[in-house]
């Protein structure tokens, strides 16, 4: 009878936590975090640049099934450098509104699981001459030829509704800073709550 009971306990466990993964779902919901960026030259010798924090706020959303996902973000986000070249220091601030598109899989159940993912990120920089309205512009004219691309990997844990995630960022373009060609990479931490789940 003990033997019958644990079996059938199995089965609704594992009927529910497959009915979880496979049935497809929509979230969305807010985040906000920090940035620890960097700048990797081509120049090391006479450039370098020491890692300074910035921070990210925005939106995020989901869509799921099979175990598998899709994140689109979009959000605003700072990152700054201590720049030193040739014995001078000087600071810069990269301000973009940012759109990560994420794949990944998903294991877990009962308000618990884990995420694993990547996928490219579109920057779209704001500054003197491309003001926030120009960037939203931008992004939804599909306008990507002057923008920064870089390739994000991460992990993430849902409990609840509230989610954490750690990613990495490495640029893919490059910039110029003092005759070097550079990239910016970074290491993001972030905090998300769901708002909406169907």
């Amino acid at each position: 009878m003990k033997k019958t009971l644990l079996i059938l306990a199995f089965a609704v466990c594992a009927a529910f936590t497959s009915k979880a993964q496979i049935l497809p779902n929509f979230q969305l919901g807010l985040k906000g975090g920090l940035n620890l960026a960097s700048v990797s030259t081509s120049t090391s010798s006479t450039f370098n640049s020491n890692n300074q924090a910035g921070y990210l706020v925005g939106i995020w959303a989901r869509v799921g099934a099979l175990g598998f996902n899709f994140q689109p973000e979009l959000y605003y986000t700072t990152k700054t450098e201590n720049i030193v070249s040739n014995g001078n220091t000087s600071q810069a601030t990269f301000k973009s509104i940012d759109v990560p598109l994420l794949f990944g899989g998903k294991v877990g159940a009962f308000g618990l699981g884990a995420r694993f993912y990547t996928g490219p990120v579109v920057s779209f920089a704001l500054d003197k001459n491309n003001s926030f309205n120009n960037a939203l512009v931008n992004i939804t004219s599909l306008d990507y030829k002057s923008q920064n691309y870089a390739w994000q990997f991460g992990a993430g844990l849902d409990i609840k509704a509230v989610s954490f995630d750690l990613r990495y960022e490495a640029g893919l373009s490059s910039h110029s800073f003092g005759g070097a060609s550079s990239k910016l990479n970074l290491f993001s931490l972030s905090i998300a709550y769901r708002l909406l789940k169907l």
